[in-house]
């Protein structure tokens, strides 16, 4: 029996011009970590995010969180908030510093960082002397965070927002692009991304020197001299020039894509607005604009008689690739020991959650597969 293709969950989707800058890069021998194309790359996201954006090309959303918290001062022994419900990378960075974390509970709507909960553990953590360096606080699956909100909590306590839009390029908050929103924001470009660069990711500040100053640590911290002299420790993180020309090949489709996605994820609601016990993850209000990165329900198995662990092994029997929702950071066995705030909303998305097929690759035939699968599942 001939086997199905496989249907992921979210592959890169080329535009078809990334080749040419690619092949310019080679061609001029630009195969390094900069060159035009870094440039390129760079001001081509400044102009689409706006607001005064200055952005610095680096290896990977990891390594432009990672310092974010340096910029911010972040030591050996501070403390740093951050959302529970995301992926580790949002968290990790907080460890390289032996800095301390703090994890908080998501709220329902949005299945972001909750408002009460973070304001409830600054209360906490400031009486105890404890005020944390930073927040780490997440647009998830492309979803903009209750930014007002946190913003107003994080500047009631002088804390600064560290804005992880990995998974939010194209999504918006009251027509404010995601990745302007924090004190620091950072962006992925990982190949599952909504754009992809391969591998890569970037800094975003509203001051030039911050950007600066990243591109500075990002290139091992070398001193202006004509020998290598080092006066701070620096690390290998700026993105490479060949791979920003994938990037701004692909910059010049990623409005289409951010359609594409927002396209499936309307064909998802349709199908699910009539399935008892089953919740799409939706904009709140008209505020919200989300890229819809990844389209995710969660299944009231008490409704379905059915759980999203059986969906997910239904359509792995089809060869369709889904995924459980993050596993809380406050659950993994690295970050047990760490504090939390809130109640169980993350746990409860995590126990009931899936997400679905959202590549903005996905065909016809794909959709009718996955289709096939929902129909003989909820129809059981």
């Amino acid at each position: 029996m001939t086997q199905l293709s496989k249907i992921w969950l979210s592959s890169p989707h080329m535009g078809g011009s990334e080749q040419k800058f690619v092949n310019e890069a080679f061609e001029t021998n630009w195969v390094a970590p900069l060159g035009p194309n870094v440039n390129g790359f760079e001001a081509d996201l400044e102009n689409y995010l706006g607001n005064d954006a200055n952005v610095a090309g680096l290896s990977s959303g990891t390594a432009a969180l990672h310092l974010a918290l340096i910029l911010l001062g972040v030591k050996p022994g501070d403390y740093v908030i951050c959302q529970s419900f995301t992926f580790s990378a949002s968290a990790n960075p907080i460890a390289y510093q032996c800095a301390i974390p703090v994890f908080v509970d998501s709220e329902p709507e949005t299945w972001n960082m909750c408002p009460k909960a973070l304001d409830e553990a600054l209360l906490d953590l400031s009486k105890k002397g404890r005020t944390p360096k930073a927040i780490v606080a997440v647009h998830l699956y492309g979803m903009p965070f209750k930014a007002d909100e946190l913003r107003a909590v994080a500047d009631k306590y002088g804390v600064p927002i560290v804005e992880d839009s990995a998974e939010a390029l194209g999504s918006t908050y009251k027509g404010q692009k995601c990745g302007t929103f924090g004190d620091i924001a950072i962006l992925s470009f990982n190949g599952n991304k909504i754009i992809t660069t391969s591998g890569g990711g970037a800094l975003v500040s509203k001051h030039k020197s911050i950007k600066e100053k990243a591109v500075f640590l990002a290139t091992q911290a070398r001193d202006n001299a004509p020998h290598y002299q080092h006066s701070e420790i620096g690390h290998n993180y700026r993105l490479s020039n060949i791979c920003a020309g994938i990037g701004r090949g692909q910059m010049e489709v990623l409005d289409a894509h951010v359609a594409l996605r927002r396209k499936t994820n309307d064909w998802y609601r349709e199908f699910f607005a009539d399935v008892d016990g089953v919740r799409i993850l939706s904009e709140p209000d008209s505020d919200y604009f989300s890229n819809h990165w990844l389209s995710a329900i969660t299944i009231d198995a008490n409704v379905v008689r059915k759980t999203r662990e059986d969906l997910r092994l239904a359509l792995e029997a089809e060869n369709i690739e889904s995924r459980p929702l993050w596993k809380p950071m406050h659950l993994q066995p690295v970050f047990s020991e760490s504090a939390y705030y809130g109640s169980d909303v993350c746990e409860q998305l995590f126990d009931n959650g899936l997400c679905l097929p959202s590549g903005s690759n996905l065909g016809i035939e794909e959709i009718e597969r996955i289709k096939a699968v929902f129909i003989d599942f909820f129809a059981k």
